[in-house]
């Protein structure tokens, strides 16, 4: 994936930023070697302190994911929870599920990660109660849908995190179907009078949304 800032500027992030645990650097590598095409996908170092660090700050107890991958993202998260704290992820590719359990199997935080296959609408509508944290990494077609489904879903002082909304710069210029998604998903939550959101240039954008 082509970074936002220079690649000596990521590099440098990198070393000032606290490292991975050895499980996750396994993982990050099992992930390059088995979907060398989709590592990419892969939120990385910086992003995944960024988002433990999140949730940590939001003394979050209940965490919902949109797009589990390879489980990276749902371990570093689950880390900044509380024992009893708990996580759900979900994620449409059987193959990408398969991989992410067999580390959340070997991981102290894993009791704490709850793996839903399948679509994530039809998940969604089957889950209840309120979140803490919510994390949207999927699909970008499906973010507008994910986005309404999710809000009335977040606790009164939650937060929504959405990867990739600058797309590599595209944003500017759409390329593609999935670029000009984004562009009409960021346009609807700038409208959104019942939220308040900032986007924040790291990896590939990430913007935080909490209610207004």
């Amino acid at each position: 994936m082509a970074g936002i800032v220079p690649p000596e500027i990521e590099r440098y992030a990198e070393e000032y930023t606290t490292p991975l645990p050895p499980l996750l650097e396994e993982l990050a590598g099992e992930t390059a070697e088995r979907f060398p095409d989709r590592f990419g996908m892969l939120c990385g170092q910086v992003e995944g302190q960024f988002l433990q660090m999140l949730v940590a700050a939001t003394d979050a107890h209940r965490v919902l994911e949109i797009g589990t991958f390879t489980g990276f993202s749902a371990l570093m998260m689950a880390a900044a929870l509380p024992d009893h704290g708990e996580l759900i992820t979900l994620e449409l590719s059987a193959e990408h599920a398969a991989f992410a359990r067999s580390f959340f199997e070997r991981s102290p935080d894993g009791g704490k990660i709850t793996l839903i296959e399948g679509p994530a609408l039809e998940s969604l509508r089957r889950l209840s109660g309120t979140f803490d944290f919510v994390f949207i990494d999927a699909d970008k077609t499906g973010y507008v849908a994910y986005y309404d489904a999710v809000l009335p879903m977040l606790s009164a002082r939650g937060l929504i995190a959405v990867d990739n909304v600058l797309r590599e710069g595209n944003v500017l210029g759409p390329k593609d179907e999935g670029d000009r998604a984004i562009v009409a998903f960021n346009g609807k939550i700038a409208e959104d009078e019942r939220v308040v959101q900032v986007i924040s240039t790291v990896r590939d954008g990430v913007m935080l949304i909490r209610r207004g």
